[in-house]
């Protein structure tokens, strides 16, 4: 099969991926063989192939918003029939047995693994996935738009249970690409009022476009104080102004696994209570939940279409804010 592999980290205007030959892969046990028909990109690909995520595998293959068709199964794979349509998210697995697990916070597990990270991933012609950790795509999607709803759709949704957002409470979105997107459809859906901060204007249109009561450039401050406010863009200087837009008691919302350093900042623009909190990965329950609201809603998807062969291509786009909405691999 085709596949993009990472060898060396560096910066994705020199093209680090590689388009290799590789075995198709076996499933094991519990695992299904997935032939992938889209693949989203996301700024966590971007960390992973520049080197930002420390590597846990040489030659790793990475894409992590998998959508594919199920070609085969492992002998204890019994789940899912031959040719059903599933989704392929960035948490792999996780050990079942830690405190995390244990309480339902598997996304903090202590040993869990990565798709397209600690495992191949999905810039290739076949995955691997674990049958209890994929998740069956609602018939309203197709394979194209439903791909980037399986990190930056189910992430947003799990930063905005952290929000606490409620009907009629103001929001503030910070960096609008993938994930601010498909956020704010879901925001505004529950009867929030949505206020996005981007650089871009190719963004703020989409923004527009999308219900947004206001928006502004990155760090324009917003016509009124916000309940709470997310942060997708992987700029730890905007916490500083995000806080300051806050009313008391107004909660920040970190929706990253990668952030610029974050500059000092008084004491006063966290006091009132105001609070800062992270999210890490996100449980299957939020992937479940998620998807069900995706169709109920329903979301759209912007997308920006790339060959197989443009994953370098698609990478760097990304990199220089170049996609409106969220890229997909279309193998």
């Amino acid at each position: 099969m085709k596949a993009w592999t990472l060898t060396t980290p560096a910066p994705v205007e020199k093209n680090p991926l590689q388009l290799s030959e590789l075995p198709v892969p076996e499933p094991a046990d519990e695992q299904v063989l997935v032939r992938v028909t889209a693949c989203g990109i996301c700024r966590t690909d971007l960390h992973v192939v520049e080197g930002e995520l420390p590597p846990r595998q040489p030659n790793i293959v990475p894409g992590h918003q998998i959508v594919g068709v199920i070609e085969r199964s492992g002998k204890n794979a019994q789940r899912y029939a031959r040719g059903v349509r599933v989704g392929i998210p960035w948490l792999h697995k996780t050990c079942g047995l830690c405190p995390y697990c244990k309480s339902g916070r598997e996304n903090l597990c202590d040993n869990p693994t990565f798709t397209g990270y600690s495992v191949n991933g999905g810039f290739a012609e076949y995955a691997l996935a674990d049958e209890n950790f994929v998740y069956p795509i609602p018939d309203g999607f197709d394979d194209l738009q439903a791909a980037p709803l399986l990190c930056a759709g189910i992430i947003g949704f799990r930063c905005l249970r952290i929000a606490a957002i409620e009907r009629g409470a103001s929001l503030g979105i910070y960096g609008f690409g993938a994930a601010g997107h498909v956020c704010l459809q879901v925001a505004r859906y529950w009867g929030a009022n949505v206020f996005v901060c981007t650089r871009e204007e190719k963004h703020r249109r989409l923004a527009a476009e999308l219900g947004a009561t206001w928006v502004g450039g990155t760090i324009d401050n917003p016509p009124e104080k916000l309940d709470a406010s997310i942060i997708f863009a992987p700029a730890g200087e905007l916490v500083p102004p995000a806080l300051a837009a806050l009313k008391k008691g107004g909660r920040l919302v970190l929706g990253g696994i990668h952030m610029s350093p974050i500059p000092t900042f008084p004491y006063v623009l966290i006091y009132h209570e105001r609070s800062i909190r992270s999210v890490a990965n996100n449980t299957r329950q939020d992937g479940h939940d998620f998807l069900r609201l995706a169709a109920e809603i329903p979301v759209k998807t912007e997308i920006q279409i790339f060959s197989l062969t443009q994953v370098n291509q698609a990478l760097n786009a990304l990199k220089g804010d170049g996609i409106r909405g969220a890229g997909v691999i279309r193998p």
